[in-house]
């Protein structure tokens, strides 16, 4: 449920603000196609089920990355919420524009093909969003921005890749701050204006996406995370892993919270009408 406040910003009305729900929220978490022992796969990592079950207080549901032959109008007219999900996979270039990939580059174009219109009917219907690495990625595309390729080749900024040589607790541990925007939809979900966050990425995003505002930005200025202007409902992507231990992390505690308060919301409102 949301009301509009100052400047058309969208501002959240809070889960004691919302009519009680005995039923938890559908919430959907993109999958990704991959071949394992020679097969296709639909897989998702299991950090981000338990981000939704445990972390929203939702009902998990893997989405196949199936492309057209998934009925996207119908499965969001069901869903609560959607998880965009981290990947290895980058999305193709040719959504944005962008110069052909070095070869050896992952990509999952069946993920694509599911991904970026589901992102642009759940943006339609008012369908809670959350998005996650790759989904950030993924949601700027989806609006129409662009994507660096290599931001550790470009002058001036850092490098956000993690190292596969370290143990798995390293990858995912703290590797910069981020600088929350004053006024936005983080800093009053998170209540603090800086955070440190884990760094697991080499693509980002270069042209903002029409649509979408910043919402926190690296110290070399790298944007973090973003939120989408004119939703009706929590719509938020960032380029870190929240989904990570996040029982331990309060900013990542409250970003999930948010998320499946706006859910919650959302599956009310069905019920009652």
């Amino acid at each position: 449920m949301t009301r509009t406040g100052g400047r058309g910003m969208v501002e959240f009305i809070s889960d004691t603000e919302v009519q009680p729900h005995s039923a938890k929220p559908l919430i959907g978490i993109t999958a990704c196609c991959r071949w394992l022992s020679d097969m296709p796969y639909h897989v998702a990592g299991g950090k981000y089920v338990r981000a939704v079950s445990d972390g929203a207080d939702g009902v998990p549901l893997l989405i196949p990355a199936l492309g057209d032959s998934l009925d996207i109008v119908h499965l969001v007219e069901r869903l609560d919420g959607l998880l965009i999900t981290g990947s290895p996979s980058n999305v193709l270039p040719d959504h944005y524009g962008g110069e052909p990939s070095e070869p050896g580059t992952l990509h999952d174009p069946d993920r694509d093909a599911t991904t970026l219109p589901l992102i642009r009917a759940g943006l339609a219907t008012g369908l809670p969003i959350l998005g996650i690495c790759r989904g950030l990625q993924e949601l700027n595309v989806a609006l129409g921005g662009t994507l660096h390729q290599k931001v550790h080749e470009l002058a001036g900024m850092h490098d956000h890749r993690w190292d596969d040589a370290d143990p798995i607790e390293v990858q995912y541990g703290p590797a910069h701050a981020v600088h929350i925007v004053d006024g936005g939809v983080l800093a009053r979900v998170l209540g603090v204006r800086e955070i440190q966050v884990n760094s697991l990425h080499w693509q980002g995003i270069n042209r903002l996406a029409d649509g979408l505002q910043v919402e926190a930005r690296a110290p070399d200025h790298l944007i973090e995370a973003v939120s989408v202007t004119a939703a009706r409902t929590f719509a938020v992507a960032v380029q870190w892993h929240p989904e990570w231990n996040f029982r331990d992390t309060p900013a990542s505690q409250a970003l999930l919270n948010a998320f499946g308060a706006a859910a919650r919301a959302r599956a009310g409102r069905r019920t009652t009408v």
